[in-house]
């Protein structure tokens, strides 16, 4: 077998397991909010970050989450789009993959973080119909959406994707040395 699929799959089980552990200790000792109360919070750091837990029914950070008004239909699509979404992205990532090299860690490793975390979030979905997020920050009243492991996993490997990118086109861009030269 060939690396890159050892450390996708080493990579993105770490993630996916990580994650999971993490919702199942939120879920066993922290109430969910109900319409008629608030999500339990353990206070980690005062005025700073919280340890909660929220049901999301949207994509990463709350985007797109569904509302209290919504029709059958609209909850149905919803549904439909949540659902059918991960498993195209994961055939993307793994297409993605066979064009990296094994020499390329860098790349695998950010492929293999937000195929983690893409799974972790999936199974919240298959198993619940939302996800559970609990990483509270926040700063004198603003909050930053609540997010989870696999969360992190994808942010930090979509960053990595950038980054090589980025540093792809820099290097291929001319310097203005080479500009002078002309």
């Amino acid at each position: 077998m060939k690396i890159k699929y050892l450390l996708l799959c080493a990579i993105a089980g770490a993630v996916i397991t990580a994650d999971q552990l993490s919702k199942m200790w939120i879920q066993t000792h922290l109430a969910p909010p109900t319409e008629f109360r608030a999500a339990e919070d353990i206070v980690a750091i005062p005025g700073f970050f919280n340890i909660t837990h929220v049901h999301n029914t949207g994509a990463a950070f709350g985007i797109f989450a569904r509302g209290e008004q919504n029709s059958a239909a609209q909850d149905e699509l919803h549904r439909f789009f949540f659902l059918s979404m991960p498993p195209l992205a994961l055939l993307i990532i793994l297409a993605l993959l066979r064009t990296f090299s094994d020499a390329d860690r860098a790349g695998i490793i950010a492929l293999s973080l937000v195929f983690g975390g893409a799974v972790g979030n999936y199974i919240d979905r298959l198993r619940f119909g939302h996800v559970i997020d609990f990483l509270d920050f926040h700063y004198q009243g603003h909050h930053w959406p609540a997010f989870n492991v696999a969360d992190i996993g994808i942010v930090t490997g979509v960053g990595i994707l950038m980054y090589l990118e980025f540093a792809k086109f820099r290097e291929a861009a001319p310097s203005e040395s080479d500009n002078a030269a002309v």
